[in-house]
């Protein structure tokens, strides 16, 4: 196969907006440690869905392509790639990629955390008018810069299992991991029953917990979330009361020993607070953006509570993530996470249809009509 010196993508250039196709170039050198991939498949998250909309904004974003969970076919490599394992990258081969790090920031060096990097590329934050243009999912092809971490994928993981471990699926498995996983026997409180909810609901149930409850909307939602391990369901339709005290007749008027806040919802942090046991654990994951919400401090320190916070993972969490999904597919059915694959073209009306929540997650093949 010849090496594209151009590809199409669907361009976000205003909130809110359809989405522009527009060619980008791509390097004619490849740099060492490069790749030039042949995205295969695309999956969309939530925070796709509030970058498209303008919920999330950052000064000087645009334009920009989106799709931060994606799987590709290497085309070209540049001199010593290699994956995460040090394993070479070669034409022809499956891969996914998570954020790229610089390796000499502060926390790259004295932090040693790839997520407190400074300078860390990470789909959204990357402009699609600067090289390297193309770095994201919903494009036909990507450059997978040096400082991107790779991995080569099994074959018998699914491109949208896969695209999907590169955000959802791993920052699931890093909240679990920043509580320190599990205890086996305990109750495990999920808020939300978006793509992280239904995975953390699934990760609950597959590590021992002995009563997972998932609250969120819609019913459709609730129902898949049973499918995925969810012992009790609780909605949205009644108040915060109403929802403390069913988690509390789930657990025996104990409260929950982990809550993980996966719907960054206005209040969910005072209702995690209220629904956990004494000496439990909060993770808060889907709270994004400086919006205040008020906790009662005297709650988490009369419950004696630890509170944490957990910001997406790095590619240990991804590569752990993708053999998850490996691990348990047949006890849950990943399938029902994702829609019919669309175009670049129908990349607009999918991004609207999970605004909706019409789609828990969206599937883009960039080769299709």
């Amino acid at each position: 196969m010849s090496v594209p010196t151009a590809t199409r993508a669907a361009v976000l250039t205003a909130h809110g907006e359809p989405l522009a196709i527009e060619e980008l170039p791509l390097p004619g050198e490849i740099e060492p440690g490069a790749a030039i991939v042949k995205v295969d498949c695309a999956t969309l998250c939530a925070t796709d869905v509030h970058i498209w909309s303008g919920a999330m904004s950052f000064p000087g974003m645009l334009p920009m392509v989106l799709g931060h969970e994606m799987v590709g076919t290497v085309v070209a490599a540049g001199p010593g790639t290699v994956d995460a394992l040090g394993r070479p990258v070669q034409p022809g081969q499956r891969i996914g990629w998570s954020e790229s790090t610089c390796g000499h920031c502060y926390g790259c060096t004295v932090v040693r955390n790839p997520v407190a990097c400074s300078n860390r590329g990470y789909g959204f934050l990357q402009r699609s008018d600067r090289f390297p243009f193309s770095t994201a999912g919903l494009a036909e092809y990507d450059y997978v810069t040096p400082g991107a971490q790779k991995l080569l994928l099994p074959e018998d993981v699914k491109d949208t299992w896969a695209a999907s471990a590169g955000c959802a699926v791993k920052t699931v498995l890093h909240a679990f991991d920043r509580a320190g996983g599990v205890r086996t026997g305990s109750t495990v409180l999920v808020q939300g029953a978006g793509a992280l909810g239904i995975v953390a609901t699934a990760v609950a149930s597959a590590s021992g917990a002995r009563t997972v409850i998932t609250v969120g909307a819609p019913d459709s939602r609730l129902e898949l979330a049973k499918r995925f391990g969810a012992d009790v369901t609780i909605g949205l339709d009644g108040d915060a009361d109403s929802r403390r005290a069913a988690v509390m007749e789930a657990t025996g008027g104990r409260g929950a020993d982990l809550v993980l806040d996966l719907a960054g919802a206005p209040g969910v942090g005072a209702e995690a607070v209220d629904a956990a046991a004494f000496g439990g654990t909060f993770v808060i994951v889907g709270t994004t953006g400086p919006r205040p919400d008020p906790i009662a401090l005297g709650t988490i320190m009369g419950k004696e509570l630890n509170v944490l916070g957990s910001l997406n993972g790095d590619i240990g969490d991804y590569h752990d993530s993708v053999e998850f999904l490996r691990a348990f597919q047949s006890r849950f059915p990943w399938d029902e996470l994702f829609s019919a694959p669309v175009g670049l073209s129908g990349a607009s009306e999918a991004l609207a249809a999970m605004s909706r929540l019409e789609q828990v997650k969206a599937v883009v093949h960039p080769w299709l009509p």
